[in-house]
């Protein structure tokens, strides 16, 4: 039972036109309206209402703020408790002012994520549900932001629980035989296993096959800039990005650090890092920015290798085409406004022609062939039917496995006519294991490290 009243700001720190600041649980009205006056007190209210006033000290009687407060009772809420959101002006002082009050009365701060986990345990919303308000938060692109309002609005939950309950009906007719043996008829009983499994199997395989375009969706593709110094680099990033982020200059070597920067391309999110040049170098802090950009090269999701087309290919090139064998990646020939050097035949022996991108960074010329390039490369130029539900969350997609994989056992066992008791403990696992996407099998200490991932306030 969840006895105590919390409280948190809602909104951003800093200069705004507002600032919210939540307060939830029994006590939550009663307890706001100690220090707030108005010409309804709160505790007469209506759910649902707004109502001016001042935020008082009531020590001193002294007006600290000037506010409207919300009031919505239980269970009609986002955590099915009585809930009271303070509108305050949007400054750092102001706010820390109304939440010192608050701290003072019976309240306590919240902790990260608990106003959803309060939800969540409240049974309004389930797990997978609780998880996709946080990718609301963090959603990079409008794709992203729609798949996870269909998370939240539980379009996955509810494709779930369908599974689920097919698993409980083969576990319902499992146990029946089990109990009354001189009933049942084996062989009948076990081709009943195979076809539930095949059925629910085939059910998540739909819901894998959007998993890494959801997953890519939800958390970007991390991609390094790469290449020799002064081919471009620093400008494509700016281009992106739509702005003056890295420093461009004609002197070789200017960016010694790797640089992140977030776009949406095609609404596909992309973690930029424009990395060093890669060459030997004396320099101390360059070389320490090629070491990084090393490391990037084996870390990111994608390569884009940018080469300046007016030089021939030198050997650090070479080194790095090597590299990136094999790799997800797209080879920009930069500057094609001058004359081309570059040996292109070469190029095509380490990429595909379709990968092999020509460009002017200078003038923005052929970012649109980048941007098809990479739509292509990752999502064969187009995304999945909107209509689909996906799965962008890694748990999510390493349950679906798992439960896929002990409904494989469960069907191999039957085809082979093993006692169904034991086939039983696959079947009944594979119902737990997508139970706990949902969190009606999840465990205490995984719900609570997965609200502690949440930002304060929500």
């Amino acid at each position: 039972m969840i006895s105590d009243t919390i409280t948190a700001i809602s909104t951003a720190v800093g200069e705004a036109g507002i600032a919210v600041i939540r307060v939830s649980g029994p006590d939550a009205v009663s307890e706001t309206e100690k220090i707030f006056r108005s010409k309804t007190p709160l505790t007469q209210a209506a759910s649902h209402t707004v109502h001016y006033g001042h935020i008082i000290d009531p020590g001193t009687n002294e007006k600290i703020e000037e506010v409207l407060v919300t009031v919505m009772r239980a269970p009609r809420s986002f955590t099915t408790e009585d809930v009271v959101e303070i509108s305050a002006h949007g400054g750092v002082v102001s706010v820390k002012r109304v939440m010192d009050l608050l701290l003072q009365l019976d309240i306590r701060l919240a902790e990260p994520g608990e106003f959803t986990k309060r939800a969540f345990l409240n049974g309004r919303i389930d797990l997978s549900q609780a998880e996709g308000v946080m990718d609301l938060i963090r959603s990079k692109s409008d794709r992203a932001f729609s798949i996870a309002l269909k998370q939240v609005e539980g379009k996955l939950s509810s494709k779930l629980r369908e599974l689920r309950y097919t698993l409980v009906e083969t576990l319902a007719h499992i146990e029946v035989n089990i109990d009354y043996p001189e009933h049942d008829v084996e062989s009948l009983t076990s081709d009943f296993i195979k076809e539930k499994s095949s059925q629910v199997m085939t059910e998540i395989d739909k819901l894998l096959v959007t998993a890494e375009q959801g997953k890519i969706l939800r958390e970007g593709i991390t991609t390094a800039i790469v290449g020799r110094p002064n081919v471009g680099k620093s400008s494509l990033l700016n281009t992106l990005a739509q702005d003056n982020r890295a420093i461009v200059t004609d002197i070789p070597g200017t960016t010694r650090d790797v640089i992140e920067e977030f776009v949406t391309i095609n609404n596909i999110p992309l973690k930029l890092l424009d990395t060093a040049g890669i060459r030997e170098t004396m320099d101390v802090v360059e070389k320490i920015g090629v070491e990084r950009s090393r490391s990037a090269v084996n870390e990111a999701d994608l390569l884009l290798m940018v080469i300046n087309a007016a030089e021939p290919l030198h050997p650090d090139e070479i080194e790095l085409l090597e590299q990136i064998r094999g790799r997800q990646s797209i080879i920009i020939m930069n500057k094609m406004d001058l004359a081309p050097q570059a040996d292109r035949d070469v190029l095509l022996r380490y990429i595909p022609e379709e990968r092999l991108v020509p460009m002017s960074v200078k003038d923005d010329l052929g970012v649109d062939r980048l941007e098809d390039a990479i739509s292509t490369l990752f999502f064969s130029g187009k995304l999945e039917s909107a209509d689909l539900t996906y799965v962008s969350n890694v748990r999510h997609i390493a349950l679906l496995k798992k439960a896929k994989q002990s409904l494989i056992d469960a069907y191999e066992a039957a085809e082979q006519l093993i006692p169904i008791d034991m086939i039983q403990i696959d079947v009944r696992l594979a119902w737990e294991q997508l139970g706990e996407i949902v969190g009606d099998t999840a465990h205490d200490a995984l719900i609570d490290q997965i609200f502690s991932q949440f930002c304060l306030g929500k």
